[in-house]
């Protein structure tokens, strides 16, 4: 039976002896929790890790689109869609994309994710063209003298093409390169990074009574097989994103599980992407049930995932949550 090992986090300067780094960046672990199916968690000491697992714990990971991966990176989101959950055509106009865009990176987005089909629950499948029309044209605009690497979010080969074409420097796909089996082998003859997220079903399913017998670990495990089979289509570990792919075929316990749990995902050996921000379950326990009230808790989320060594922060509200990892940094390295 597999084991699996989440370190236990920890941001205090003084370290111990035996500390060792989480994925290079800022905190250490000297202790983690082994989990199995079979039984029951048990917390261990850091040297009792498996060695190459324990590699894959500590070692740096290496730069995305020259992105510091020992830092945390804010993710604008620019959704060029009529119909997404939070903002919905407020910005499918180019000009005001591009005006967005370039707001998030006045305010400190190292990042802009920009996607013409929206991923909602119950969202239907965009025309490839039409969803290429909706994108290409910001993407080129923004591309053109910016230093802020753009991410293409597509489930398409042909739309990944049209955006990489145009500027784009990541790929995002948030099936996990199982909707369009010709995108793994783009992105490779590209040499570009990719995010895989794990999702159970597609929008318009994955609600419908998601069930999983260990979401941490079944995530992990789809995350893992997904990380083989595109370093077989040539794409190398180096290059690859992991998102455990919070809300999408997941229910309130399970979004809170994989939260609360998070650092397991750096036992891959990839840089992990953290999608929360406005989504449902923040409305439904703090109350707010518009999504543009969901700010704190999306901060809070933020927050938390930055203490489990979460590199890449996907956000709607870039200086809500610039500001907050500022002051979270500060603390932790006991400077401003």
């Amino acid at each position: 039976m597999t084991t699996y090992f989440r370190p236990l986090p920890r941001s205090e300067v003084t370290r111990p002896k035996d500390a060792q780094p989480l994925a290079g960046g800022p905190l250490w672990f000297s202790d983690a929790v082994a989990l199995r199916r079979d039984a029951a968690p048990e917390v261990i000491p850091a040297k009792e890790i498996p060695d190459d697992i324990l590699a894959r714990l500590t070692a740096s990971r290496a730069p995305v689109a020259g992105l510091d991966m020992s830092d945390v990176t804010v993710m604008g989101i620019l959704n060029v869609t009529p119909d997404s959950f939070s903002d919905g055509g407020r910005y499918l106009d180019p000009e005001a994309a591009v005006a967005q865009a370039r707001h998030m990176i006045s305010e400190g987005a190292g990042l802009i994710d920009i996607g013409g089909e929206s991923t909602r629950p119950g969202a239907a499948t965009v025309p490839s063209e039409e969803e290429i029309r909706r994108v290409a044209g910001p993407i080129a605009a923004l591309a053109e003298g910016l230093d802020v690497p753009i991410s293409i979010d597509t489930r398409k080969a042909s739309v990944a093409g049209a955006a990489l074409t145009a500027g784009a420097a990541i790929v995002n796909d948030v099936s996990g390169f199982t909707h369009d089996p010709a995108l793994a082998e783009l992105c490779a003859n590209h040499a570009v990074p990719v995010c895989v997220m794990h999702a159970q079903g597609d929008p318009q399913t994955m609600q419908n009574d998601p069930r999983y017998d260990d979401v941490r670990l079944d995530v992990y495990d789809f995350l893992s097989d997904r990380i083989n089979a595109l370093e077989a289509a040539g794409i190398a570990r180096e290059r690859i994103i992991v998102d455990p792919g919070i809300g999408f075929g997941k229910t309130i316990d399970h979004n809170l599980m994989l939260l609360s749990d998070m650092s397991l995902f750096h036992g891959l050996g990839c840089p992990i992407l953290l999608g929360a921000s406005r989504k449902r379950f923040i409305g439904t326990i703090t109350g707010a049930d518009a999504a543009d009230r969901r700010v704190m808790g999306s901060v809070a989320v933020a927050l938390h995932a930055a203490a489990q060594g979460v590199q890449i922060m996907r956000v709607h509200d870039v200086d809500e949550t610039r500001q907050a990892l500022a002051m979270w940094q500060a603390i932790v390295r006991g400077h401003g």
